[in-house]
């Protein structure tokens, strides 16, 4: 049967559509209550106890977009924020945003080559970063005539680097009426994080004005909020803001809302402990391997941590024992699950249990579709809607899903249909109640606490040495981690290389978390007629407790 010929069946959100202003620029739609908390906390810096009110926000990303101005960079150009979480971050991407620029965001702990490879991609004309990165981006920046901007003290900078300070100062001589010439259109992209979908190797996925403005509004705009945070909320920000679902569900939909949005520059349980007592914080977005922290150190029970009112968990899935332990540290709070994907513009289904008017939730689920958009779950063989209680792949549509993959038409046409879904990759149903429960997923990449991981870019890299004729890397399960890359190696004939050998050489050329963990031996890799891995045929040798 012609999937065509079969009406889709559609699942929508338990709550009605709501007016979304997403004609607005993202910045515009961000600060457009502010007159109701200008003098109210927005950020506080974790690291130093500073506090920035909204007034000072929106003046300051004002003055960063006229000093970039100054520095020509023109609407549309593209910047590179390889930042830790700091107000210097939020300041970028709001001044980029009143720009009408694109941001791109890097992990900086990614290495040289991984930087260099984004700032290609990305043709950023701008990188803002610290001095312990100058390393990994003065050469490609000296070259290419990019210019560096620096948060921190520099002794010596090098030529054509600029301390941010600098950037706001220039901003003096630039006029309002130089930003005011900026217009904005709704399908203008704002930001540009990388993603390897559910494929091959990291792309820049673009999110425009739009999208994302539509995003937030699906979590906290109506009367009645998906994510139910105010103004009187102290938001806990120590998920890295490089990613979306720092960027989208805790920074704007913090910004939207008027919320104070606490900084931290890195997970340190003692120190996270200790912010949560002092600033009474509200909300505590996290990742299951910060839960499972919480819920196993001994310091935990000397703290108050009765102030949250809402855990919500995200990036991966949340077991049952894990939901169960971390009721127990916060009597007082609501816990639940979202599902996300940086392509969707963040969550696709959201737990209604943070809602302002809350539903009753069921354990394992992750929410239901968000509102003011449409999921509908597919047979991944023919292609045909299937019904309630049928696992298929999960499929989104609306305003909030991504652009496109930048320069990359053959791989958008993969993930977005002629019809306007995005394909997930991810495998799941939708129960009775419109609730949706992850079971499995196509795609291939590898979740290390969260982070993605793609095979095809460590494949690249093991195909380098010469000494291996082919390569295949899987996820294998973790009891920290979730998951960790490991590869099966085919090697050239004669050739020695050893497993540390192999290590050393992919460890020196990727972040942390892109580590192969394991080197298995093998005398082939096993493919398809049309030349592709059959990768579960190796996670089943894997799950076999296949020796090397």
């Amino acid at each position: 049967m012609d999937p065509k010929q079969v009406r889709d069946i559609i699942f929508r959100s338990k709550l009605p559509d709501i007016y979304i202003p997403n004609h607005l620029p993202l910045h515009s739609y961000c600060f457009q209550n502010i007159s109701e908390f200008s003098f109210r906390p927005c950020l506080i810096n974790g690291s130093n106890d500073q506090i920035y009110t909204y007034a000072d926000v929106e003046l300051t990303s004002r003055k960063v977009a006229a000093g970039l101005n100054k520095l020509r960079i023109q609407q549309k150009d593209t910047i590179l924020i390889l930042l830790p979480n700091s107000p210097e971050f939020v300041f970028t991407f709001l001044g980029a945003s009143y720009l009408g620029a694109i941001s791109t965001m890097a992990n900086p702990l990614f290495t040289q080559a991984e930087v260099v490879k984004q700032a290609k991609a990305s043709n950023a004309k701008l990188i803002v970063t610290q001095e312990c990165n100058m390393d990994k981006v003065k050469d490609y920046a000296f070259e290419n005539d990019v210019k560096v901007i620096c948060i921190d003290s520099l002794a010596a900078p090098p030529e054509g680097c600029l301390h941010f300070s600098d950037l706001i100062l220039n901003s003096e001589f630039a006029s309002e009426h130089d930003l005011s010439k900026v217009e904005i259109r709704p399908d203008d992209v704002v930001a540009l994080p990388y993603s390897s979908g559910t494929t091959g190797l990291p792309k820049g996925v673009m999110l425009t004005h739009k999208g994302l403005v539509t995003s937030v509004a699906q979590q906290v705009d109506g009367e009645n909020p998906t994510l139910y945070i105010h103004s009187e909320d102290v938001i806990l920000c120590v998920l890295p803001l490089f990613h979306i679902y720092a960027l989208d569900s805790i920074l704007l939909c913090g910004l939207r809302v008027g919320a104070a949005i606490l900084i931290m520059q890195k997970f340190d349980i003692v120190q996270v402990l200790e912010l949560v007592q002092k600033y009474k914080v509200t909300i505590g977005p996290f990742v299951p391997p910060i839960v499972s922290a919480i819920t196993k150190s001994p310091v935990v029970d000397n703290y108050d941590l009765s102030s949250i009112r809402t855990v919500m968990s995200g990036a991966a899935p949340l077991g049952k024992e894990l939901e169960d332990a971390i009721r127990t540290k916060f009597p007082n709070a609501k816990l639940g699950q979202g599902y996300g994907m940086t392509e969707a513009g963040a969550p696709l289904a959201m737990c209604l249990a943070f809602a302002k008017e809350p539903f009753e939730i069921k354990s394992g689920a992750c929410g239901t579709v968000i509102r003011n958009a449409e999921m509908k779950i597919v047979d991944p063989d023919t292609g045909i809607s299937l019904p309630r209680n049928k696992p298929g792949e999960i499929c989104i549509r609306g305003d909030q899903i991504m652009k496109g993959y930048l320069n990359d038409p053959e791989a958008t046409a993969r993930t977005i249909d002629k019809e306007g879904w995005l394909h997930t990759g991810d495998i799941g149903y939708i129960d009775d109640y419109d609730e949706l429960f992850i079971v499995d997923r196509l795609k291939e990449l590898i979740k290390y606490k969260g982070f993605q991981v793609a095979p095809a870019e460590l494949e690249a890299l093991l195909l380098n040495l010469p000494t291996i004729s082919d390569a295949a890397v899987v996820p294998m399960k973790d009891k920290q981690a979730g998951e960790v890359p490991v590869a099966f190696v085919v090697t050239c004939t004669g050739s020695t290389i050893t497993e540390d050998e192999i290590k050393d050489f992919i460890s020196k050329q990727v972040i942390y978390y892109k580590r192969i963990k394991r080197i298995f031996f093998v005398d082939a890799v096993p493919k398809s007629s049309s030349g592709k891995i059959i990768r579960k045929d190796l996670k089943a040798r894997l799950a076999a407790g296949l020796p090397n």
